[in-house]
């Protein structure tokens, strides 16, 4: 009997087959993946793994035993050539799986620059997958010079990790300000003061013209007409949902694969959750790139293959290291016209909150984990403090969960 077939081996991959199971599906369920190792956590992947404070598998998401061991047939280091919607079969590694559901977790892809300016020179680097990081890893060593193209979390994470270790750093961000795309004035003012605090290069405003070199890397030109010497770079100008496979297939793709509520494409035996995956919320149709969506969505999509028929009502939170500063963020700041800034009580806290007129929509926390709970817990309640109670540090933010 064909059973379900999930096509993508990352975080949401993985939550939905072990979620499957933990809801007593019995059938066939097998999972393909191009890496060759089981499921990991990406996140660490640019922070501790490079740094080398994590070994490989503490990586894992699971021990490899564990799929085995829950009847999970694990497709490892196999690239998926087409979907047969007609016959319902998976062709992949030269065999055909066939499917009564199928899952599309296939996640996203990095945006490279083009070969034409230098994009394709060795030295030249992104940031998303476990042989990116191991084939750079060797680069980051003391007195090296990295340049880091794109200012937002990917960068600037990058750059934190590249300056810890002593390496000299500039990072370029074509936009008038780092974090512009995700993020308030004020947390691109913070964040710009806590990397200029460790040496970083900042300019903003000033985009890459091209890379020059030889076949390996050696500078940039920058659209001032700069002209630098670097000896890496990283690309962190952002990620594409990977729909290609969607498309060959004929699904319906807006802003990524798109579902419904339920997580369901134009094909009801087809689903997809996670970074690939857009869906309707509040008459618009988003795609959130966070760890959390890929596992709750995953997990709500293996509950209504089973038939529960629940809507995804994502409860939006991300997070990011760098250095010694932990950002915290609740909800989405889409639509804001006002932020209510909240001095911390300790150290390089503080936090910002995102209005739009007088709804609460998202907080920004910078070492501040009371400020970033009591915010994520007002946001999914639906309440919304008065904002000159949020600004007077007398008051007591806990208390405003009980109002």
């Amino acid at each position: 009997m064909p059973g379900i077939v999930v096509i993508g081996a990352g975080q949401a991959g993985a939550s939905l087959v072990t979620k499957l199971r933990a809801l007593g599906y019995e059938g066939k369920i097998a999972l393909i993946g191009e890496e060759h190792v089981p499921p990991y956590q990406r996140p660490p992947l640019s922070k501790k793994y490079l740094l080398g404070e994590m070994d490989l598998e503490r990586l894992f998401l699971r021990p490899e035993s564990f799929y085995g061991e829950n009847g999970i047939d694990l497709h490892l280091d196999t690239r998926v050539d087409a979907i047969d919607r007609k016959d319902k079969v998976v062709i992949a590694g030269g065999k055909s799986i066939p499917y009564e559901h199928l899952v599309l977790t296939t996640g996203s892809v990095p945006r490279r620059l083009p070969g034409s300016i230098g994009g394709e020179l060795r030295g030249v680097y992104v940031v998303r997958e476990l042989n990116d990081v191991d084939t750079m890893a060797p680069e980051f060593t003391e007195g090296k010079r990295v340049l880091i193209v794109g200012g937002g979390y990917i960068g600037l994470e990058a750059a934190a990790v590249a300056a810890s270790r002593g390496l000299k750093v500039t990072l370029v961000e074509m936009a008038d300000r780092i974090l512009q795309r995700v993020a308030c004035k004020e947390t691109s003012d913070y964040f710009r003061k806590l990397h200029k605090s460790h040496g970083v290069d900042i300019r903003e405003g000033i985009g890459l013209d091209t890379l020059t070199g030889d076949g390996h890397v050696t500078g940039a030109r920058l659209s001032d007409g700069t002209e630098i010497e670097t000896d890496f770079v990283i690309v962190g100008v952002g990620i594409t949902p990977a729909t290609a496979l969607a498309e060959a297939a004929g699904l319906e793709v807006e802003n990524g694969i798109k579902t419904d509520e339920h997580g369901r494409t134009s094909d009801p035996a087809i689903w997809a959750a996670g970074d690939c995956a857009s869906f309707p919320r509040d008459g618009a149709r988003i795609r959130q790139e966070s760890v959390p969506n890929a596992i709750d969505m995953a997990e709500l999509v293996a509950e209504n293959i089973m038939g529960a028929e629940k809507p995804y009502v994502p409860q939006p939170w991300f997070w990011s290291d760098q250095y010694d500063v932990k950002l915290q963020i609740a909800g989405l700041n889409t639509g804001y016209d006002r932020v209510i800034t909240r001095p911390g009580e300790h150290e390089n806290a503080a936090s910002f909150w995102y209005y739009k007129g007088d709804n609460l929509l998202a907080v920004d926390a910078m070492n501040d984990a009371r400020a970033y709970m009591v915010g994520k817990r007002l946001i999914d309640a639906g309440k919304s403090p008065d904002p000159d109670a949020i600004e007077n540090v007398d008051t007591d933010l806990k208390a405003l969960l009980k109002a």
